[in-house]
């Protein structure tokens, strides 16, 4: 549950109370058409392939069962360094698909398809239409489709190169799509993942449907089109001969170079595993094969048409953008070289009322084709998945994968190097020994603990309780890490992302509730943020309510308790400048206020100081080395107790 990378001990900081026909027709094999043409309405093609789908995903459950049985008994998590980086798709891959569709499909209405490889997915699972950007090809999400195929239903629009629908006849396309899968589940939220032109187009969709439950995800969006190098093509390509040679240098850089590039600065950078460096040398050859392609297929009257369409998109999505209350997730690159979309990114987040945005600095305008980006955790990260009209931590929640866990292993492996955890549990009858072995299998279990100081006991305890027992700590957490007050000087909420793709939940009695019903095993701290940003001399002291706040709630469905506490980190970091030394100077003392008053106020009728919630940031002094060691107590069953 620590966050990630640098920002471990900030976000820690902040923590409350927390835990936790293959030969002939290439592009056949590798797509299913789910509509021949957007005119059309639900074909008996659409309805059969939906029906098989859903017989296919019941019988690839069934064959599943059993290999998901050994997983669970074999811990995926017991050894994160030998978990296998998850294999994507190359670029190379990529371009021969994207040659082959543009063969297939040169002219023709613009259309929806789902790829193959999505494989199956529940049948409750929420739709994703994806939006392509300029190219139009449908293809953005190529390195995504297996993940996502596991939680939504995917539908992707493919506009043929030579296609000239307008931006305002594709905008009532994918209305008409949206309409009329509201109106057969009208309890599914529909996703709509837009990229560059396609997040225009999502975002007038949504304008003109504030009836529907629409989650747009937006990356690089070309609203910023008029402070974007694309427009100066616009006056070129008008008097420039049709011949594409003398431009395509250009295209090559903004067009294809981008992930390329990124992908070998990631190298430099020793952020990319070297053995990915022959892929990356077979990917520039196939883009050149690639390219030689997209030379015949866009003339100059085609690129002109899809700028000018660019231009029109962005005038029109911003003139829309008051009328715009959906729930949205804005995804922005730090490099892009087409669009000014960081700039643009904090303009969208302060016009649209529930929007969220994640930065991503080293990536380029194809975010989505850029090794290591994965837009399945950032949309779980950010919480943005779900199945109903609103969110449920508790049943929406999706475990981290094992590669995903191996990331977060890896970020905080320092930590673990550095504290050396023991953990201690005791037995049914009394005997400490070391190890989790003490630890109850199955749920519900409550486990209520200390914070040590910034609560940096987090992440050792979390890690090491999967992989020993393969036992997910679902943390209790202050909503601070979910939502905000009003906007300021507190971290983004991007910096908990980590924690809630670890499974924190914000605290409330309902959260608790459906955690204990589910059998899940939740970790409390009733110390909160006082506890976990404690002065001098407090080390160990529990700051907790006079009243139980869990007890009832835990015999209520005959939970077991297990009492824990940490020693060790007081001992190794020594706080020299705490609350009191910083509220004696005006410009901190402001500042802690300022904090204070961006978060969701918790206790506000407890009295002494637990109810003294105030949000610092301490000045600690390591004292290396040193060691953590936790003690679980003998569990306390409250089973037959209720009261």
């Amino acid at each position: 549950m620590a966050a990630t990378g640098p920002s471990l001990f900030v976000a820690s900081t902040l923590v409350t109370s927390m835990a936790g026909n293959s030969g002939r027709n290439r592009c056949l094999s590798s797509f299913r058409a789910m509509a021949v043409s957007a005119d059309q309405k639900s074909s008996p093609a659409t309805v059969s392939t939906r029906s098989t789908e859903n017989g296919r995903w019941l019988e690839e459950k069934n064959r599943k069962g059993r290999k998901e049985e050994e997983e669970l008994t074999s811990n995926i998590y017991s050894n994160p360094q030998e978990i296998t980086d998850e294999k994507g798709k190359t670029l190379r891959e990529y371009f021969q698909e994207c040659k082959d569709l543009m063969i297939q499909s040169k002219a023709g209405p613009p259309r929806w398809f789902t790829p193959l490889e999505c494989g199956s997915h529940a049948p409750d699972s929420p739709l994703l239409l994806f939006l392509p950007g300029i190219d139009g090809m449908g293809l953005g999400l190529f390195k995504h489709h297996h993940k996502l195929g596991k939680i939504f239903e995917i539908w992707c629009l493919h506009i043929p190169v030579s296609d000239k629908t307008s931006f305002t006849d594709l905008v009532k396309l994918v209305e008409r799509t949206v309409r009329s899968e509201y109106k057969r589940s009208p309890d599914r939220p529909i996703y709509i993942v837009g990229e560059s032109l396609g997040a225009c187009i999502a975002l007038d969709v949504a304008a003109r449907n504030p009836d529907v439950d629409l989650v747009l995800i937006l990356a690089n969006p070309a609203t910023s089109f008029s402070r974007s190098q694309l427009q100066s093509l616009i006056p070129v390509l008008q008097v420039m001969p049709d011949q594409l040679s003398l431009y395509l240098p250009y295209m090559l850089n903004l067009v294809s170079g981008d992930p390329l590039r990124m992908a070998f600065e990631n190298v430099a950078k020793g952020l990319m595993p070297h053995q990915i460096v022959g892929e990356l040398t077979q990917d520039l050859v196939a883009m050149s094969s690639y390219l030689s392609v997209l030379a015949d297929m866009l003339p100059r009257e085609t690129l002109l048409w899809k700028l000018q369409m660019l231009k029109s998109a962005s005038s029109s999505a911003n003139s829309h953008l008051h009328a715009v209350k959906n729930q949205a997730l804005l995804l922005c690159s730090g490099k892009d070289q087409l669009f000014p979309s960081e700039e643009e990114a904090q303009r969208l987040y302060h016009m649209l009322p529930k929007c969220e945005k994640r930065v991503f600095e080293e990536s380029g305008h194809f975010l989505f084709l850029e090794y290591g980006f994965d837009l399945v955790t950032a949309i779980k990260g950010a919480s943005f998945y779900r199945h109903g009209k609103y969110l449920d931590y508790v049943s929406d929640y999706i475990p981290p994968t094992p590669y995903e866990f191996k990331k977060i292993y890896e970020s905080n492996r320092w930590v673990l190097a550095v504290t050396s955890p023991v953990m201690l549990s005791t037995l049914e009858d009394g005997k400490v020994v070391r190890g989790l072995a003490g630890i109850p299998s199955e749920g519900p279990v409550l486990y209520v603990g200390y914070h040590m100081l910034l609560g940096f006991e987090l992440a050792p305890l979390v890690l090491q309780f999967l992989m020993e027992r393969n036992i997910l700590l679902r943390g209790i957490a202050h909503p601070m890490m979910f939502t905000r007050a009003k906007e300021g000087r507190m971290l983004d909420l991007g910096s908990f992302d980590t924690y809630r793709l670890m499974g924190a939940v914000p605290v409330s009695g309902s959260n608790f509730y459906k955690l204990l019903s589910s059998k899940s095993h939740a970790l409390l701290y009733p110390g909160g943020v006082r506890e976990a940003l404690h002065r001098k001399g407090e080390e160990y002291k529990l700051f907790w309510p006079e009243q139980s706040e869990f007890v009832r709630m835990a015999s209520r469905f005959g939970a077991k308790i297990v009492p824990f506490g940490v020693v060790g980190e007081d001992d190794v970091g020594e706080l020299v400048f705490d609350y009191n030394d910083q509220m004696q100077i005006p410009s901190l003392r402001t500042f802690i206020k300022e904090l204070t008053e961006e978060v969701v106020h918790l206790r506000i009728d407890a009295s002494g100081e637990v109810s003294n919630q105030d949000v610092y940031l301490p000045g600690v002094v390591p004292k290396l080395p040193g060691r953590f060691y936790y003690y679980f107590g003998k569990p306390i069953e409250t089973k037959g107790k209720k009261s």
